[in-house]
């Protein structure tokens, strides 16, 4: 039987299969965070196609927050309604489905407003200097990701992603690239996951016992001199009983420098290798394209779950095919089955 369409539990969420959607930014809400009918549309039919869990993209936890102008939000209770009606769509086709509470940090280029970060550093020339936050901003940012986790309950999502990658501000705190700090929120190791400890703290305190949590982080700076994959096996083993059940394994964006050659599976070793050496289970990402890849994956255990990014903005039925050629005989939606042959 193939691996990749065997169930995984995280907590008390069964999920069908190990096929990914990830967090992909959209850039079509409202100015003030709103999703609409584009969201719906767009995640809604990757549940048709037969994804097990889909993540939301990068949602703010306050307006300053957001990478641009047309970021989701959930920073307000008005958001919840439509957020709640995606949901329900998605269950109804038979996937879960999860949303990835952000903080853009010093990458905030919504509105006129300035943006903050560990250490006042820009992300490149082009970039606006951030304000350099205090502890009392930064307890307040804590709180933020809190009365998210609230909300996104009250939409009723299954599982909960903290965005800890990809040179935003979680990631910035974890990085002695965009870290200078001396305080308590720098200067070590352990001073410079301080934020992310707290926001896992935070999130878990109100989020439900039984729905899962995720983080994802970046496992590699590919800058010289900040973070290694060895200072990533090092966090998540100081996190991993937190409360966090999967680690979304991703790398790269604190600096402008790229992520290096890029190939089929060509980041799947950092799943691999925090998963082999601290006993998460882990989402594999990276240039993930076909069955078979994802499967070998999956059944050698470099990864307990694969994401599929670009490959299912290209095709939303992927996992409807890669069923088929696997030789597992997957449900199709009734409409469609005088096309499954």
């Amino acid at each position: 039987m193939s691996k990749l369409f065997t169930p995984i539990v995280l907590r008390e969420v069964e999920i069908k299969n190990r096929v990914v959607m990830p967090p992909m930014c959209q850039y079509s809400a409202a100015t003030d965070g709103m999703a609409n009918d584009w969201h719906l549309a767009h995640y809604v039919s990757r549940a048709i196609g037969g994804a097990g869990l889909i993540i939301m993209e990068a949602t703010a936890v306050e307006a300053r927050g957001r990478i641009t102008d047309y970021d989701l939000g959930i920073w307000h209770d008005e958001h919840i309604p439509m957020l709640r009606r995606i949901v329900d769509n998605v269950h109804r086709h038979g996937a879960k489905i999860g949303i990835q509470a952000a903080h853009a940090g010093r990458k905030a280029t919504a509105g006129e407003v300035t943006p903050v970060a560990p250490s006042p550093i820009p992300f490149s020339p082009d970039y606006k200097t951030p304000e350099e936050l205090t502890a009392p901003q930064i307890k307040r940012i804590v709180e933020m990701f809190r009365e998210g986790a609230k909300r996104a309950q009250a939409a009723e999502f299954d599982l909960l992603e903290i965005h800890g990658a990809h040179g935003y501000l979680i990631n910035e705190f974890l990085s002695p690239a965009a870290n200078r700090r001396t305080d308590g929120y720098g200067s070590t190791p352990k001073a410079r996951m301080r934020l992310l400890k707290e926001v896992i703290a935070a999130v878990r305190d109100v989020w439900p016992e039984g729905k899962p949590l995720s983080v994802r982080i970046s496992a590699v700076d590919h800058i010289p001199g900040a973070v290694e994959l060895k200072d990533t096996i090092e966090i998540v083993n100081n996190l991993k009983d937190t409360g966090v059940d999967i680690w979304h394994i991703s790398s790269g964006g604190i600096g402008e420098e790229g992520v290096g050659s890029i190939y089929p599976g060509y980041q799947v070793p950092y799943s691999e290798r925090i998963k082999s050496s601290t006993g998460v289970k882990t989402i594999a990402v990276g240039g993930i394209t076909t069955c078979e890849l994802a499967e070998e994956i999956i059944a050698n255990k470099r990864a307990d779950m694969v994401a599929l990014g670009r490959e299912l903005l290209r095709n939303p039925y992927w996992p409807l095919y890669a069923a088929k050629k696997l030789g597992y005989d997957m449900a199709w939606p009734k409409q469609y089955e005088m096309a499954k042959i």
